[in-house]
């Protein structure tokens, strides 16, 4: 049951947030190698929770891991524990994986 994939960018991040769904998340986890688990799923909503408060993705890393923080505690809001859940930059990453926009400060 594969389920058709939204409009996304030159950088697979969708074109609009609203079209997504868990099913697309595991799409494009798949394609980052990321195997979604609890952890991540935790993120994921804190994200999508984030972007529906602000309307946008947390501008920068550094501010991703403060935010995470600020929800999730010490031990979810720190660089380490995020880049192992979602490689590379981990703002860029788990905002694409969680349908939002790319955010403003990530190369």
């Amino acid at each position: 049951m594969s389920e058709s994939m939204p409009e996304r960018n030159n950088e697979g991040f969708l074109e609009d947030a609203f079209d997504w769904t868990e099913g697309v998340a595991a799409v494009i986890a798949a394609e980052d190698e990321v195997e979604l688990t609890e952890k991540h799923w935790e993120i994921i909503q804190f994200l999508r929770s984030f972007y529906k408060e602000h309307e946008m993705s947390p501008p920068s890393n550094r501010l991703f891991v403060k935010a995470v923080k600020e929800a999730l505690g010490e031990d979810k809001g720190n660089s380490i524990y995020l880049m192992q859940l979602f490689p590379g930059t981990p703002a860029k990453t788990a905002c694409r994986i969680a349908g939002l926009p790319r955010p403003t400060n990530c190369l």
